[in-house]
């Protein structure tokens, strides 16, 4: 027997070695054709497609638009309803497969049971970068400013982000176009979302960069017309700034916000406080060791890691080191040592005899003898001698 996992195929059966066996060809056959079937045929000549007019070429000139670039998009016009539309070819192969309108009181409307996908796909054909629009007026101004690598999402922007979970690629019926050109967008490395600056182009962004990969999507962020306002696409753009600016938005993009991953300038105030030593204990806290304050101080905030080989004294230093804070700084410490069980008693104990060693070291020697020094531990009182003490405590 068979199964053809490709896709939706669903070709199976069994060799005529069976007398029952029977194959699911015919099956197969039928659906894939219905589904190539299932998308109108249209053409330039059935849709009545003519050039543009004198009318269109000025309005496009108005908007900064070419007629060299309103030819190579192959931009045209139709007689619809009365009135003259302009008429926006999707073509795949250049082949087409579906037309969008856009009448004089910017209504858009496009062919019925057409396949969706991006406007201007085959100038991505094989792009390692690409950008990514809301308009097809805006694809046709980034090809001004000189970004051929661009394409025009069809249906344009929803009104905010979904909280919903992404749905499967069967259900997720409003970016059908992401998964109709999916062979087209697995090539690319870099997608740069150029979207409009309104709520509504800002959820496409984040829509698309839900189902393209935050990783590799960046976006742009739209010159200031005032204190307030911000342009609003890349048409207007074009048309007020001009070709340069335009360019310098997306050579300027900035990676894509991703959880977790933050900017230099995302540390502007507290690097600027830092400098200006606003808080006051920038430079650190002194560790109690006069000859150590030279190289190394603790910095609230800081991360420290102590090494050494094994038995070098690193645990002795550091809880050296913190009874030192508590007493200086009057620092508080949580403590947590898997290989101590009574981290605290020797913590304290130790901090004892650091004390006993240090009051000693002020007495002198008599008679050539060590001076003996009564010491209390938790166990009892027992007799050390000073050296027997130094060795244990952390000087």
């Amino acid at each position: 027997m068979w199964v053809c996992f490709r896709a939706k195929c669903g070709w199976r059966g069994t060799t005529s070695a069976f007398a029952d066996g029977k194959s699911t060809y015919e099956l197969m056959n039928r659906t894939t054709q219905r589904q190539k079937s299932k998308y109108k045929v249209i053409s330039e000549e059935s849709l009545e497609l003519e050039p543009l007019c004198n009318e269109l070429v000025a309005y496009f000139a108005e908007r900064s638009i070419s007629l060299e670039t309103l030819q190579r998009n192959t931009v045209m016009q139709r007689r619809y309803g009365g009135q003259i539309v302009i008429a926006f070819p999707y073509r795949r192969n250049g082949v087409l497969v579906n037309c969008k309108y856009r009448d004089a009181n910017k209504r858009f409307s496009q062919e019925k049971d057409t396949e969706k996908i991006f406007y201007g796909l085959d100038d991505i054909k094989d792009a390692s970068d690409i950008i990514i629009v809301e308009g097809e007026m805006d694809k046709l101004a980034m090809e001004e400013a000189g970004f051929r690598n661009c394409v025009s999402v069809p249906n344009g922007a929803p009104p905010s982000v979904s909280n919903k979970d992404l749905p499967s690629e069967e259900e997720d019926t409003n970016y059908q176009y992401l998964w109709s050109c999916k062979e087209y967008l697995e090539k690319t490395s870099r997608i740069i979302l150029a979207t409009d600056g309104d709520p509504p182009g800002q959820a496409l962004a984040e829509e698309l960069a839900r189902r393209l990969g935050r990783e590799r999507c960046w976006r742009v962020k739209w010159p200031r017309k005032n204190d307030v306002d911000h342009f609003k696409d890349a048409n207007e753009v074009l048309m007020l700034l001009g070709a340069g600016v335009l360019k310098e938005v997306i050579e300027n993009a900035e990676l894509y916000p991703i959880k977790g991953l933050f900017n230099f300038g995302d540390y502007f105030d507290e690097i600027d406080s830092y400098y200006n030593q606003a808080l006051g204990n920038e430079f650190g806290v002194s560790t109690g060791w006069r000859t150590l304050d030279g190289l190394y101080n603790v910095v609230p905030g800081e991360l420290t890691i102590v090494t050494g080989v094994p038995n070098s004294g690193k645990s002795e230093w550091i809880d050296a080191l913190i009874c030192n804070l508590n007493r200086s700084a009057g620092w508080k410490f949580a403590l947590c040592s898997m290989e101590n069980k009574k981290l605290l008693e020797d913590v304290s104990q130790r901090d004892k005899e650091r004390r006993l060693v240090n009051s000693a070291l002020s007495l002198r020697r008599s008679n050539g003898q060590l001076v003996r020094l009564l010491h209390k531990s938790g166990s009892g009182a027992c007799e050390e001698t000073f050296g027997e003490i130094h060795k244990k405590a952390i000087l």
